[in-house]
């Protein structure tokens, strides 16, 4: 079971995919912590708009280019680990 960080992510990634796809993300499955980010349709340029709502939304900084961050992010859950880390050193 997601916690509320995570549910708020899969939250901002459903919107950036429907808004991306045109399609409901309902047409894809549900989005879980272990959702490939590739399933999605999410390509490296969809990652790095995906890491901007995730920046505004939490007021933080993901220092990472897209190169480190598409080869580190591969699902959902890692995308909210690296959130909560940065969260929690109040970057």
């Amino acid at each position: 079971m997601a916690d509320q960080l995570a549910t708020e992510i899969i939250a901002t990634i459903k919107n950036r995919v429907e808004s991306e796809s045109g399609e409901s993300v309902s047409t894809i499955g549900e989005i879980t912590t272990a959702t490939e980010l590739t399933s999605l349709g999410v390509d490296s340029l969809g990652l790095a708009d995906l890491l901007w709502d995730v920046e505004q939304a939490y007021d933080i900084k993901i220092d990472m280019n897209a190169a480190d961050a598409w080869s580190n992010l591969k699902n959902v859950g890692d995308m909210v680990e690296a959130v909560r880390g940065l969260l929690a050193k109040g970057v």
